[in-house]
């Protein structure tokens, strides 16, 4: 066998279908793949994490750790995955069954994480979407103490400025896991040996009103307004996949971009306001004492891994839909460009809102600050409910919330129709069965994301936020994934494979 036909082995039969089945289909255009890559990786972390890991970790200094893993780590395994997918035009299994069919178990494994990913991560947009219909509501349900959920410990702002002298801030806590802080702004006050504890209305319309939390360790009852909005997500994102790529690549023009507005106009907003210059200084104050933290440095990787989507099986099966020549090289450094500038930008947009309510509440901004649930359902919620037209504010941000966590659910869906499709593509690929398809991924994801809207719900997504897809699950497959290209199928014969796609040779530091 000549070297040419080496070089060119597993895509050299892209477009031949199997007996009986359609052809596979193909991106209309270029603009479709980077708009559903850029809707994949750009999502919630990129607003309510990223900015807090800043915070938290030395402000601008964190920035170091992060382009570290960035480079050395994120863009080539951000690379090889999606060019792995585009040279072989197979999805995540089988893929890898083409360039080392010994390592198929790379991409199963990694569709094990996207199945995890299937069932609890749509569970966030159930809670936007029961946000988003409550911000409709003139006051904001969450804005006041007199709602039936209230208990005789809430006190809203003008409470705590009637007493001043009795309510003042003290401890913070942390809520779901160690990568969430959802902050309580919980007060303390001595007063004849007793300890008033305070929360807020944010607080309870969070944790009695949405989530009912359960004092046992049990499931309970299953929420079923809670359940209606899960099924909402998921009947959306149904029809935003169900035809494959062509309703896919159309759908994205918007829901990639939309969140932008959102996130510009809520930029603008929170910069002009009194309190937004503090917030950003705490965002960015740099702390070079924290480079000698390995918290730091393990926060930095976990949030580079899982903010560019690698390792889950999706850039595969985004880039399998490309044609065989296009420069994915180009697209892939352009992608990860954008969503690190995204995440930047974010924290601005964030921290200057923390700042105004730290200001406006006469409060440090440490106690304000937060992450995750935290900070999408209980700081950000009460910042926006001190400004003027609260309920305009509020409808834009749980917009922006819903649509940056719909692209990312469904390419993840996406990605397990193309795994099982190309796994199966002679029964699969036929006309019809991928609707069919498609709905029964979302029927049985539906129905394993019950549990997750009852009263124990809140402690099942805990557990498997931290114990399923993890930071340790994707570093394992990472360096599996690396050794099996570079040492066993051939970094060389990979790097010619790309030549033979774009016309040259990556650069050799990806190497």
């Amino acid at each position: 066998m000549t070297e040419e036909t080496t070089v060119g082995e597993p895509g050299q039969d892209k477009q031949d279908p199997e007996e009986g089945a359609q052809p596979r289909e193909k991106w209309a255009n270029n603009m479709e793949f980077i708009l559903s890559m850029a809707g994949e990786i750009i999502g919630l972390g990129n607003v309510w994490r990223f900015p807090y890991l800043c915070y938290k970790n030395g402000g601008g200094v964190f920035l170091i750790p992060y382009c570290v893993f960035l480079f050395f780590c994120g863009i080539p395994v951000f690379f090889l995955e999606t060019a792995l997918g585009q040279y072989t035009s197979e999805g995540g299994v089988t893929a890898w069954r083409k360039i080392c069919p010994m390592f198929e178990g790379v991409g199963i494994a990694s569709q094990v994480i996207v199945v995890y990913l299937n069932v609890y991560y749509i569970v966030v947009l159930a809670w936007a979407i029961f946000y988003l219909i409550n911000s409709f509501k003139n006051p904001l349900p969450w804005s006041t103490c007199d709602n039936l959920w209230n208990t005789d410990s809430c006190f809203g702002r003008v409470s705590l400025f009637a007493n001043p002298e009795l309510f003042r801030p003290g401890t913070n806590w942390s809520f779901l896991h160690n990568t969430t802080s959802l902050e309580d702004i919980i007060t303390y006050a001595s007063f004849n040996e007793t300890v008033l504890i305070v929360s807020s209305p944010e607080e309870e319309f969070w944790e009695n009103r949405v989530l009912r939390v359960s004092s046992d360790v049990i499931l309970g009852e299953v929420h079923w307004d809670l359940s209606l909005c899960l099924l909402c997500a998921w009947v959306i994102c149904y029809f935003c996949i169900w035809k494959g790529i062509k309703t896919t690549g159309k759908v994205v023009y918007f829901t990639a971009t939309f969140p932008y507005l959102m996130l510009f106009i809520l930029f603008i907003r929170g910069v002009t306001l009194p309190g937004a210059a503090e917030g950003l200084k705490y965002y960015l104050s740099p702390d070079f004492s924290k480079l000698s933290d390995p918290d730091v440095w393990r926060d930095a990787g976990t949030q580079v891994f899982f903010s560019y989507a690698v390792c889950q099986g999706v850039l595969t099966a985004l880039g399998s839909y490309n044609k065989y020549n296009n420069n994915c090289y180009k697209d892939c450094l352009a992608l990860c460009c954008l969503n690190s500038a995204t995440s930047i930008f974010a924290g601005f947009a964030v921290f200057s809102v923390i700042g105004f309510m730290a200001h406006d509440l006469n409060i440090p901004i440490s106690e304000v600050t937060a992450s995750g649930p935290g900070l999408a359902f209980i700081a950000y919620p009460r910042a926006l409910s001190l400004l003027p037209g609260s309920s305009f504010w509020a409808v834009l941000f749980f917009l922006m919330i819903l649509f940056l966590g719909l692209d990312s659910q469904f390419v993840c869906v996406e990605s397990l129709a193309t795994a099982l499709t190309d796994l199966f593509p002679h029964r699969l690929r036929r006309p019809g069965v991928r609707e069919i398809l498609v709905l029964v991924i979302a029927v049985v994801c539906f129905l394993l994301g019950l549990p997750f809207v009852t009263e124990g719900g809140i402690t099942i997504f805990g557990l498997v936020d931290t114990f399923g897809p993890s930071g340790n699950s994707l570093l394992l497959i990472a360096c599996v994934e690396t050794i099996v290209v570079s040492w066993i199928y051939g970094a060389d014969r990979f790097y010619d494979n790309i030549e033979d796609m774009i016309g040259y040779r990556p650069s050799p530091v990806l190497n």
